[in-house]
């Protein structure tokens, strides 16, 4: 991997934002898209879209989004003790949650904080932690009292967002961070307009970032309202199933692209199917197929509007929606490569065929 690519990796995925509160990321790729593309614009919830125009008004619209927030929490109560009380922002695993570093985003300031734990020492004739919720878990900022905390600016309503370094692994095959979920999504918006910069394209390109994708994909709606595309291309990670099995299980690390045939919001037509395996295979790109109990932006998309024709071109990563991610390097390079392809062959004529089949 280039070391401009890792760097970029690294920015983005050590930025702390979950949903609603998405501002660092945003900030970040409206800066980093500007000279890639003709202008900048937003939608209502605080999405971010470079636009590439077509001298052609009558050119098809292609819109590839990630989307910016990371799982984390809010500050629902402070507590006498001065410790807080929190809601989850996205799907968490309860049972990750504990013993964790954190940052508590503030106006004042942000401050470390730490997740509860119970010592092994004091679970000791009983039956252990039992049914862990996440509303047992408390978080634990340093203060001795509820006037202390709210002395420092904290409020009930302030972000809790992990804080982790992003680093290779040792065979530099695979990279470890946090918000791999997804800011993958976002470092292909940017490595792909990147590459296309100098590429005439025939279609109007819309890129960029949609906002709550975590807490029901909430931003691509408004978004997908906004620009009216024809065609949508959501960029997003899903938990890979490969630790203990790789027969029946879907999202294998090394193995490349995710072609994501079906989830429980998003069939994938037939023509738009075809269409990327037609595109993987003539240039060779490694791809796998993927069936997945949860959604994407994309879910959100093809059923906007008048009905959006609408894909993901995703990656799998090991331990999604925790502190810690591993994901295949050599994947990321195939869903980048195949994202280009796609953008660099699209045309009308091939949209619509996968509209109307001819």
């Amino acid at each position: 991997m280039e070391e401009k690519t890792f760097q970029r990796i690294k920015e983005l995925t050590e930025l702390q934002g979950t949903s609603g509160f998405e501002q660092n990321v945003r900030t970040y790729m409206a800066e980093h898209m500007a000279p890639l593309v003709d202008k900048i614009e937003y939608d209502g919830l605080g999405g971010v879209f470079g636009i590439r125009e077509n001298k052609d008004a009558k050119a098809p619209k292609i819109m590839v989004a990630a989307h910016m927030d990371e799982v984390g929490f809010m500050l629902v109560r402070i507590n006498d003790n001065g410790l807080f009380n929190v809601q989850p922002l996205g799907g968490w695993n309860p049972y990750v949650v504990s013993a964790q570093r954190f940052t508590l985003q503030t106006a004042k300031g942000n401050y470390p904080v730490i997740s509860s734990s119970v010592p092994p020492h004091l679970l000791r004739g009983s039956n252990g932690q039992g049914n862990v919720q996440v509303a047992d878990i408390l978080f634990d900022a340093g203060f001795s009292s509820k006037e202390e905390a709210e002395s420092f600016g904290v409020r009930p309503g302030d972000t809790i967002v992990p804080d982790v370094e992003t680093i290779y692994t040792a065979n530099r095959k695979n990279i470890i961070s946090k918000a791999w979920d997804n800011r993958y999504g976002n470092v292909m918006v940017l490595e792909a307009l990147e590459a296309l910069q100098n590429t005439e394209l025939k279609h109007t390109l819309i890129a960029g970032s949609d906002v709550q994708e975590e807490v029901g994909l909430r931003g691509a709606k408004g978004a997908v309202h906004k620009f009216q595309p024809d065609l949508f291309f959501a960029v997003d990670c899903s938990p890979a199933d490969d630790i203990h099995t790789k027969n029946g299980t879907y999202g294998h690390l090394g193995e490349g692209t995710l072609i994501r045939v079906f989830d429980p919001g998003m069939i994938m037509l037939k023509n738009m199917r075809d269409f990327i395996l037609d595109t993987a295979e003539t240039n060779h790109i490694p791809y796998q197929y993927y069936v997945s109990k949860g959604g994407t932006d994309a879910t959100a998309a093809h059923t906007s509007n008048n009905g959006v024709p609408s894909t993901v071109i995703g990656v799998p990563g090991r331990y999604i929606h925790t502190h810690q991610t591993m994901f295949s390097i050599a994947d990321f390079e195939a869903a980048r490569e195949l994202l280009i392809k796609l953008l660099e062959s699209l045309n009308q004529s091939t949209v619509n065929t996968i509209i109307y089949g001819k």
